[in-house]
């Protein structure tokens, strides 16, 4: 099982994640008030940290190469919206952490 735990502004909620869909589809799946406007990687509403599990997440994106910083990346920030979960098992935990 793959466990996921996000925090959006007001709501955390663990849940069991799945193969394929970003960690955006999950929080709008399960009423996660992660921020987001385009959901393709340019407004950067929905940028979260991965504190564990940011193995089981899919390679970075071009469109997250474009939008964030290489610091930021080293601090495991991530565009909800680009962050594809693999397949496994473990945990992931996700914080939506916008600009603004």
């Amino acid at each position: 099982m793959l466990e996921l735990i996000m925090t959006g502004k007001t709501v955390t909620k663990t849940v069991e994640a799945e193969a394929g869909l970003t960690l955006l589809d999950h929080a709008i799946k399960y009423d996660i008030d992660f921020g987001f406007s385009c959901t393709r990687g340019t407004c950067a509403r929905c940028r979260c940290q991965i504190t564990e599990g940011l193995g089981l997440l899919e390679e970075v994106t071009d469109e997250e190469w474009d939008r964030l910083e290489p610091e930021e990346f080293e601090q495991g920030f991530r565009l909800g919206c680009q962050a594809v979960v693999k397949e496994g098992a473990g945990r992931i935990v996700a914080v939506n952490k916008t600009y603004f």
